[in-house]
């Protein structure tokens, strides 16, 4: 985790794509890789972390937003790449989403089946999504 001010997609990309080598995966082998820059400029990363018992476990993005706010106590994220060893595109979980609208993610990145960055802004894959601003009460 290190403070930049500027990363490209595909930079970010391949910092989703090292940390998906530490994935802990003994049950899906299903490698995941997040990388996500925070509202500040700080570099975030995460893997999939299995449980044997499944709903124990967790994605790599949310594993990223957690790491984010532990460290940084950050509360926007600027950019998000997503990393699947095996599988391109891969697509954040609807779960990964409604966290990642929670911290007002502006863009998700994920790598196209060409290899190059697929880049597309938060609203086209979570519209008319659920947000903090629903609880608002006037």
């Amino acid at each position: 985790m290190t403070s930049t001010t500027l990363m490209s997609d595909t930079a970010l990309l391949d910092a989703a794509r090292e940390v998906a080598h530490r994935a802990y995966v003994p049950y899906s082998h299903f490698p995941v890789g997040a990388a996500l820059i925070d509202g500040e400029g700080h570099l975030v990363t995460g893997c999939n972390v299995e449980n044997a018992a499944y709903g124990e476990t967790i994605c790599a993005e949310r594993n990223a937003i957690t790491t984010m706010v532990a460290q940084y106590g950050a509360q926007r994220i600027s950019a998000i790449a997503v990393i699947g060893l095996k599988a391109a595109p891969c697509w954040p979980c609807g779960a990964c989403r409604q966290v990642l609208r929670e911290f007002q993610c502006e863009r998700v990145i994920v790598e196209g089946p060409d290899g190059e960055p697929l880049s597309l802004p938060f609203e086209k894959i979570l519209p008319y999504s659920f947000g903090p601003e629903a609880l608002d009460e006037e």
